[in-house]
């Protein structure tokens, strides 16, 4: 979890350095970024120096600098190729955002489904049947992949992939599956952090105000 926790920091610290960097900043203090995020700047420095991003105490931090770490780190400085399983209303959802994506250096190449209607091999993101994903993903060296179907196509779907090598699936359905040594699996059930929100928000409501 610690590791979760860092890499979205890392993130966190990302997306500010780039409004920082718009804003015609140059360089950038630990307590900076500890203010804009509600961290301890020791837990800044701490998480920079494990990812190896170098400043000082009286210079600071260049911005450029570390985003150029960071964005080596998170693997933007090359094209990560990522499928799409499941082309429903989520799935398509995702496709349509493709240029944000690319911006991060993400590029959903293929997506696949089992409804003929759907398939588009011609489409600015081609949408193949489910019966050639197998070769599509050895053929094209895929790592990563973002599945939408349906609950009951899960399992199968998730099974096809590991056997495939896949190394990254963010899970969209509603079962929980677990990572393995060969495959991490990223569940995100949409319910269920909206039920969270939802819980926090009246918590805090009923929290007593001065």
């Amino acid at each position: 979890m610690d590791r979760q926790d860092r890499i979205k920091r890392l993130l966190n610290y990302k997306n500010l350095l780039y409004q920082l960097q718009n804003l015609g900043f140059v360089k950038v203090f630990s307590d900076n970024i500890a203010d804009a995020l509600g961290v301890s700047s020791s837990l800044v420095r701490k998480d920079f120096a494990i990812f190896g991003i170098a400043g000082s105490q009286k210079g600071g931090y260049e911005i450029a600098s570390i985003l150029a770490k960071i964005n080596n780190i998170l693997g933007k400085n090359q094209v990560q190729k990522v499928i799409l399983i499941g082309v429903g209303r989520l799935g398509t959802a995702f496709l349509q955002y493709g240029k944000g994506f690319t911006d991060e250096g993400i590029k959903i190449v293929a997506g696949f489904d089992i409804d003929p209607g759907k398939i588009d091999e011609k489409a600015a993101v081609p949408i193949y049947p489910m019966s050639n994903l197998a070769d599509f993903i050895r053929d094209n060296d895929i790592k990563f992949a973002i599945v939408t179907v349906p609950e009951s196509a899960s399992r199968q779907v998730i099974d096809i992939l590991k056997a495939e090598k896949i190394q990254g699936i963010l899970n969209f359905t509603s079962l929980k599956i677990k990572s393995t040594d060969e495959t991490i699996i990223n569940n995100v059930n949409i319910e269920h952090e909206l039920a969270r929100l939802i819980y926090n928000v009246n918590q805090k409501n009923k929290e007593p105000h001065d």
